[in-house]
């Protein structure tokens, strides 16, 4: 009697129209070819549960489906063990490493005698939203001066609506102001998990 667990069907979708191929609709079913690993119950949680937090970052799906089965598969994934679990382009998955790499969300791993470079999932919440900050909000906050600059330089002194721009940009200078605060605490509180 096998013990393992069935994974819900999977459905192949448009890459372009999803940014990547797997669904976890209901239904009992395999992937097709009997060649290619069956995603468990949890690791079909995992990816979905992290393709939507990382939409929520508005982030591709891939990025969340490779996070997700790197974070809930045990051994270290290469990346043709990705493309072929997740069912996502060469592409997709190269890209999304590349990413997730920048972020410090995945790790290389060394296998003795193995010339693939596998990954593993970065699971401390202070490396990711460090890399997260560095890599997505920094550069916003940096350029910021310099676009409210021009912001501020394409107010037509004297118009009717000059009065109506100059207070938009006391507000968007407020929120820089704010996020400078703000990030700090953030790095500080996401050090401790």
């Amino acid at each position: 009697m096998e013990t393992t667990v069935k994974p819900k069907k999977l459905a192949r979708t448009s890459a372009r129209a999803t940014g990547g191929s797997l669904s976890s609709n209901g239904g009992n079913g395999s992937r097709d070819g009997a060649s290619r690993q069956a995603l468990d119950s949890f690791q079909l949680q995992a990816i979905s549960f992290f393709v939507h937090a990382f939409a929520a970052l508005s982030l591709p799906r891939s990025i969340g489906e490779i996070y997700g089965l790197l974070f809930s598969t045990e051994e270290a994934l290469s990346l043709d063990d990705i493309i072929e679990r997740l069912r996502i382009s060469k592409g997709s998955a190269s890209e999304g490493l590349r990413w997730l790499r920048s972020l410090g969300a995945v790790n290389p791993v060394y296998l003795p005698g193995v010339r693939k470079e596998h990954f593993t999932a970065e699971t401390s919440l202070r490396k990711l939203a460090t890399g997260y900050l560095r890599d997505r909000i920094n550069p916003h906050l940096e350029n910021g001066p310099e676009r409210l600059r021009l912001l501020q330089e394409s107010i037509v002194e004297g118009m009717p609506q000059s009065s109506f721009q100059k207070s938009r940009i006391g507000q968007v200078a407020g929120w820089y102001k704010f996020m400078g605060k703000i990030l700090p605490l953030v790095k500080a509180l996401a050090g401790k998990f």
